[in-house]
């Protein structure tokens, strides 16, 4: 027990954050290489999958590698890809198809399969269970601690039973400090620990700013008549501009349901665009409420992802640990898809630490050899190949760009002999409200198109009311004072979530955080203007539960 913190410690040879993909195939791994080490992995949701979002169409090559038997041992990867359809929509109405002929060749999804990643994160964190690790749901890593030359030795669990006041309830709990010889860093897209650790070690120095897209997801129950089990749909063009990157998907999954989802790139421009609400309009162009007109919307989410490619990698190590997975940004682009490398640079950090376990070596300064390995995998060789999609895009806009994505991936298979940079932080990219087209979005039928309200009742989030905000501002007067005047305020709108609010009390306007609406999806963190919002972990447990999703 720590006198100065209250808190019980409890030691392992290796501290996971994170029960993702990649927090859970590093777990799985090194029980693989040794059963006796002592593993824990920590997980904010409140169950395994509980915080996981994703389109999905899974690519299976990680999962081979780790359990090579997977279909054998009941993994929930059942839908194989039946087919791909693209369309370009030039108008709300208009359509032009895209040719399998023209598509990136990494586009192409044979091979592949519709999931829900959290369920598959449910079904191997029950094999890690299995094997002896310590799965510790509902927790959250809010704290990382080092010794006294620096080195990371593990981290701290948040408290439970604080008030909005600051003070202790009698539900009072203190956290706990889970301590490891190595700490693998798994958070997923803008993990707060790992932003933390890349600052202090200056993880990102010679990297591009990170890149990040909103991804906003329905699931659907459709007309059987309707549905067509394995095929993929996406689509680009309309709602968006030519200079706004991002896209729909309709995936077929199995049982009548349709995963319906936009994403866009947060670099966009116009401050008055709202991500919400260009997902909720682009459900009803022809192509896509065909599908879902009829249907029974089950289910909401929305979750950041990260584009930023190989340009954007931070250094993976520091001294007693190491990043993995989203955290340190190894979605493929081009692919658009990050699971499969999240398990591959899980196993990869695995083999790297129990390597040095079982040499003898548990304090080592840094696992250099963990970013070598990484950098002579397929998952860095497909990053490198796929490097120039993102900043492509961002050139060229949607379409010319996905001409130059054709060329670069199908005719020189990503070996053109440049690299290109895109050093703008998709927080500066707003143009004055002034300066902006303001978009007219029509209201809510209730039927294919809905409010952010509903929307998020639908995603089962829920927070402990009685606890200090988890979304703090570190100067209370820029949103009415500099974001109000000079961008309208765009948290308004780029949250999903209806989280921020100018209201008027007392005649008087006022910013205000409905925090208990929050679904993690980390969008403020990265877009204010001002990069004004923290966006700390609440109590363990809080959130959104996409367990299903």
């Amino acid at each position: 027990m720590s006198e100065a913190t209250e808190r019980e410690s409890m030691e392992f040879d290796v501290v996971i954050v994170g029960g993702g993909p990649a927090g859970l195939a590093a777990a799985c791994r090194l029980m693989q290489l040794d059963e006796s080490l002592s593993v824990v992995v920590v997980e904010k949701g409140s169950e395994i999958g509980a915080h996981i979002l994703s389109g999905n169409v899974f690519e299976p090559t990680g999962l081979n590698e780790l359990f090579p038997d997977w279909k054998g041992m009941g993994a929930p990867v059942k839908t194989a890809v039946s087919g791909d359809r693209v369309h370009y929509l030039t108008s709300d109405t208009g359509a032009m198809p895209v040719p399998g002929i023209f598509l990136p060749r990494p586009m192409h999804n044979h091979g592949n399969y519709i999931i829900s990643l959290g369920q598959l994160c449910q079904w191997m964190g029950e094999q890690a269970e299995a094997m002896g690790v310590n799965v510790f749901p509902g927790f959250a890593a809010a704290e990382v601690l080092y010794d006294d030359d620096g080195r990371v030795t593990g981290v701290a669990t948040s408290d439970m039973g604080v008030g909005k006041d600051g003070q202790r309830k009698p539900s009072y709990q203190a956290g706990y400090e889970l301590l490891g010889k190595y700490t693998i860093l798994a958070e997923g897209v803008r993990g707060n620990l790992s932003e933390q650790v890349m600052d202090k070690f200056d993880l990102r120095a010679g990297a591009d700013p990170q890149h990040y897209g909103i991804g906003i997801k329905e699931v659907w129950e459709i007309d059987p008549a309707l549905h067509e089990e394995g095929l993929v749909v996406h689509t680009a063009g309309w709602p968006l501009d030519s200079h706004t990157e991002g896209g729909g998907f309709l995936y077929h999954a199995a049982n009548n349901r349709v995963f319906a989802g936009f994403i866009i790139a947060l670099s966009y421009k116009n401050p008055h665009l709202s991500p919400f609400d260009e997902f909720q309009r682009w459900k009803l162009h022809p192509k896509v409420r065909r599908y879902l007109e009829g249907g029974k919307r089950v289910s909401y989410g929305a979750r950041a992802v990260n584009k930023g490619g190989m340009q954007s990698l931070p250094k993976l190590t520091f001294p007693g640990g190491m990043l993995t997975g989203c955290a340190a940004g190894f979605l493929n682009g081009v692919k658009i898809k990050g699971a499969h490398t999240a398990i591959k640079t899980g196993m990869l950090a695995a083999e790297s630490v129990q390597n040095a376990l079982s040499q003898g070596d548990d304090a080592a300064a840094e696992l250099t050899d963990f970013e070598v390995n990484v950098k002579a995998s397929w998952a860095y060789k497909e990053l490198h190949k796929g490097r120039n999609f993102g900043p492509g895009l961002h050139k060229f806009g949607s379409f010319w760009g996905a001409a130059f994505a054709f060329i670069d991936q199908n005719i020189f298979f990503g070996k053109l002999p440049f690299t290109w940079r895109n050093t703008n932080a998709d927080h500066e990219s707003l143009t004055k409200a002034s300066e902006a087209k303001v978009i007219e979005y029509p209201k809510p039928d209730g039927k294919l198109t809905f409010d952010r309200l509903s929307s998020v009742f639908l995603s089962s989030t829920n927070h402990e009311e009685d606890q200090p905000s988890h979304l703090q501002l570190k100067d209370s007067s820029i949103p009415l004072a500099r974001n109000l005047p000079e961008f309208d305020e765009p948290a308004q709108r780029y949250c999903p979530a209806g989280v921020y609010e100018i209201v008027e009390k007392g005649g008087e306007k006022e910013f205000q955080i409905n925090a208990q609406n929050c679904v993690h999806c980390k969008t403020c963190d990265i877009k204010d203007p001002a990069q004004n919002i923290v966006w700390a972990v609440p109590e363990g447990g809080g959130g959104p539960n996409y367990s299903n999703m």
